[in-house]
């Protein structure tokens, strides 16, 4: 309709121009780690003269990033597969069972999303190294897990509870155990909201800095952020290797984001709305 172009136009233009506003520093991230140090020092915003994928190499290589990448993925796989098992789990159980305290451990659950993580490092780093736990992977993947498990079970919580309770009834008349309920019914119809959920709990472990830096002071047990945080110093007089570094870095966050953009947006409005 004519009458609804100015109205379109007025959201267009500024939300066109926080797109550019964010995709400009991803793109000159990618010009700097295409030049040489020369270009660069002449002039750091001219394009580059030509593709210099040897920085790449350098960074991946003599860095030491594929040690981190790798680091990062083994961490963040366990990590993401033991959240949505014991989410899903507690999803379930808090959402469709009845017994003393869930409401209690529901309340918890939601308490532990406003705290944030500066309040309880100190007593999480010492109880880790009491128990010989820190500079460990299994040490960092608990971390992230007691972190971000909260935030997990609140949304696999609210989903379920979308699920018509008939179906649950029906599943147990039918003869089925609490198990067998979870497993059949409410894992598979669960599907869509534990990608949701998976997808960014992916996100917060592999963008995380302040826990890994904790957990992990080796540098051959950096993970990829840390790792490129080490770059900083490492390689202050050679930008472009710096940030051919931070280049390998964003590219599997921002793949993951133009294939998976409706799982994300989908994640991030779970349980705003009750079905």
């Amino acid at each position: 309709m004519p009458g609804m172009r100015p109205a379109r136009w007025a959201a267009a233009v500024p939300m066109a121009v926080l797109a550019l506003v964010t995709v400009y520093p991803l793109l000159f991230t990618a010009n700097v780690a295409m030049k040489t140090r020369r270009e660069y020092v002449l002039d750091r915003f001219a394009p580059a003269g030509s593709l210099r994928w040897d920085n790449l190499a350098e960074a991946w290589a003599g860095a030491g990033m594929a040690r981190y990448f790798a680091n990062s993925f083994v961490v963040v796989a366990f990590a993401v597969a033991l959240l949505l098992l014991l989410g899903s789990m507690a999803g379930f159980a808090l959402s469709r069972l009845r017994f003393r305290g869930s409401s209690l451990i529901y309340l918890g659950c939601l308490a532990g999303l406003f705290v944030p993580f500066q309040v309880i490092m100190v007593p999480l780093t010492r109880i880790m190294a009491d128990t010989g736990l820190v500079d460990t992977y299994p040490g960092l993947i608990l971390a992230y897990v007691a972190q971000f498990l909260p935030f997990t079970v609140f949304l696999m919580t609210s989903h379920y509870r979308t699920i018509p309770a008939e179906i649950v009834d029906a599943a147990r008349i039918d003869g089925n155990t609490v198990y067998g309920v979870y497993r059949r019914i409410m894992l598979p119809l669960g599907v869509p909201a534990l990608l949701s959920v998976g997808i960014l709990d992916m996100l917060f472990c592999w963008n995380d800095v302040l826990i890994s830096l904790l957990m992990m002071p080796s540098p051959e047990h950096r993970t990829l952020m840390i790792g490129v945080n080490s770059l900083r110093g490492q390689y202050s007089d050679d930008i472009p290797t710096f940030a051919s570094g931070v280049l390998i870095a964003a590219v599997p966050v921002l793949m993951l984001y133009l294939f998976l953009q409706r799982q994300i947006a989908e994640g991030v409005t779970a349980g705003s709305t009750k079905g």
